[in-house]
């Protein structure tokens, strides 16, 4: 991995934020304190970004690239659109990484420490930004757990289909042993 220095909140980093999906409807002054807290991670094909089970505070942001979220050795899904989120579940509940992730070939992520608030110089800031990461988690998550439910919709038809087929293999085995007895 090669890693930036924390960035600089000056108004060409600022306009690149901007760029970014998730982000675009926020105030200059956030997009100012989420920098602050940040770094640009480059990535090798293959490189693990997350490892499951860790306890690190990282948030990302997808720049560049596409990443593989994987549970216990199992694909869980590819993200591939610049500005998608990844590692927010560990800064909701505070629990150890769900999955590990894996750069997809060269990949590069905006990087937030999400425990650097110390870098904010208020109280008042550090709530601001800590109001920040959870308005953009509800609008992330709100977008997944709507994938989500598509998914699910879908797999249960599939599974639907699959069992009327089994049941009617099943009485065509029974009907094809009665006649042949």
């Amino acid at each position: 991995m090669i890693e930036s220095k924390y960035l600089k909140d000056n108004m060409q980093n600022i306009q690149r934020l901007l760029d970014i999906p998730a982000l675009k409807h926020f105030e200059i002054k956030n997009l100012a304190k989420l920098l602050r807290l940040s770094k640009i991670r480059e990535y090798n094909d293959g490189e693990s970004i997350i490892k499951e089970g860790a306890q690190d505070p990282w948030l990302y942001f997808l720049l560049k690239g596409k990443v593989r979220i994987k549970k216990e050795e199992h694909e869980i899904v590819k993200i591939d659109k610049k500005g998608e989120i990844f590692g927010e579940m560990r800064i909701i509940d505070s629990l150890s990484r769900s999955a590990s992730v894996f750069a997809d070939g060269q990949t590069v992520c905006l990087a937030v420490d999400t425990s650097a608030q110390e870098k904010l110089s208020s109280d008042d800031k550090k709530l601001d930004f800590i109001l920040l990461l959870y308005r953009i988690f509800a609008e992330y998550m709100s977008l997944r757990l709507r994938l989500t439910n598509d998914e699910l919709v879908k797999s249960k038809a599939e599974v639907k289909r699959l069992m009327s087929l089994k049941e009617k293999d099943g009485k065509t085995k029974i009907l094809t042993r009665t006649i042949i007895k």
